[in-house]
């Protein structure tokens, strides 16, 4: 039977460190609260729906979220963890899922390895948080994920607890890093590590992937193409060319760089992505895109309204990852939670439990027919 997995983004209760970067009582909230139309018939601001502007520090908010997640086949969260040689940022939901036990819900780890920025891309501008590799102990790390790795609700295959690492490109010898994860971890009594790559920015090659030892690739949606643009971004490239051109020359503020992609397109491009022979490369699917939130005036805009056509991209991953062993059938799912992104399967007020309504509808599709 298939496992579905939701990206977490855990950034919805405030730290130190985001106050004295963006302000007192910053959390993710802060940005999707303030987002407005950029353009007619643009969703801003996205309100959450029955589960509000919750705060992660609260158990009761963890709870609500895992019993939603398993009544629509969200099987597993993936916590995107933070990790800088030994610090951590926005580490406290999962350590308290961790010291509680609580909520009764599978999860596993994704090492979001970049530099914390003021850009929220992690490119090498106003970095606030600098991922040194010079310094980068994978012995230390692995001590750490330990606890994670040994609690009964983590995701295994094989009974090798699954790590994804979101840039595995920036690794500087990829190959050597995952040999001392795997060193580390059968060290503290594991068979083994499943170590999957994500396929998000400069992903590697799929013989770079196999050179470094890697089990498995994990494909992250939505990716945009050229070909991807809708009509109205198109007729406007050159005029946002010229934009750019004189905001830069006055040192004015840029007005309007969206780039705004068709869904439709999007998912006829999943639609057509077939298991890979060489390597197992678990599928991920999105209900839409829109980071304008964060980034109002160059953001980039995918929007869907419609949850059946998510559904229909969902139901072919599944059906793509049937031809793995059981334990192998993985997909994935960007994302649970990410508000500042447009991405999210947790209600809103426009749509309710309709992703969730469609996310549980293609799983149990997907099943009948494997089934049948």
């Amino acid at each position: 039977m298939v496992t579905t997995i939701a990206f977490y983004l855990p950034q919805y209760h405030p730290i130190p460190e985001n106050v004295s970067w963006w302000g007192p009582g910053f959390t993710e909230w802060t940005n999707v609260a303030k987002a407005r139309p950029r353009f007619r018939g643009h969703y801003q601001p996205r309100i959450p729906g029955e589960l509000g502007y919750y705060d992660l520090r609260l158990a009761d908010s963890r709870e609500h979220q895992a019993a939603l997640a398993k009544e629509h086949r969200v099987d597993a969260f993936a916590y995107y963890h933070y990790w800088f040689n030994g610090r951590q940022l926005l580490e406290r939901p999962l350590d308290e899922v961790l010291r509680t036990g609580e909520p009764d819900h599978q999860f596993l780890i994704a090492w979001a390895n970049e530099n914390w920025t003021r850009t929220w891309d992690g490119e090498e501008k106003s970095v606030l948080a600098h991922q040194n590799y010079d310094d980068y102990d994978a012995d230390l790390h692995v001590e750490w994920l330990a606890k994670a790795f040994s609690d009964p609700r983590y995701v295994r295959v094989d009974d090798k607890p699954v790590f994804l690492v979101y840039t595995a490109s920036d690794l500087p010898d990829p190959a050597a890093t995952v040999r001392a994860w795997r060193e580390a971890a059968r060290k503290r009594g594991f068979k083994d590590l499943y170590i999957c790559a994500i396929l998000a920015r400069r992903p590697l090659s799929t013989d770079q992937v196999i050179e470094a030892g890697f089990d498995a690739v994990v494909e992250f949606a939505p990716q945009f193409y050229p070909r991807h643009r809708t009509l109205r971004t198109k007729m406007t490239i050159p005029m946002r060319a010229w934009n750019r051109l004189v905001a830069s020359r006055l040192r004015l503020k840029t007005i309007d760089l969206l780039n705004i992609y068709d869904y439709r397109k999007v998912v006829a491009d999943g639609l057509r992505r077939v298991a890979d022979a060489r390597l197992r490369v678990f599928p991920c699917v999105s209900p839409g895109w829109d980071n304008t939130a964060r980034r109002p005036t160059t953001g980039q805009v995918c929007q869907n309204d419609d949850p059946a056509l998510y559904g229909k991209w969902l139901e072919h991953a599944v059906r793509r990852v049937s031809v793995y062993p059981p334990e192998e059938q993985l997909v994935f799912i960007n994302a649970w939670n990410e508000w500042g992104e447009g991405c999210h399967l947790e209600p809103d007020q426009r749509h309710g439990r309709a992703w969730l309504d469609a996310t549980k509808k293609a799983v149990l599709n997907a099943e009948r027919a494997a089934a049948s």
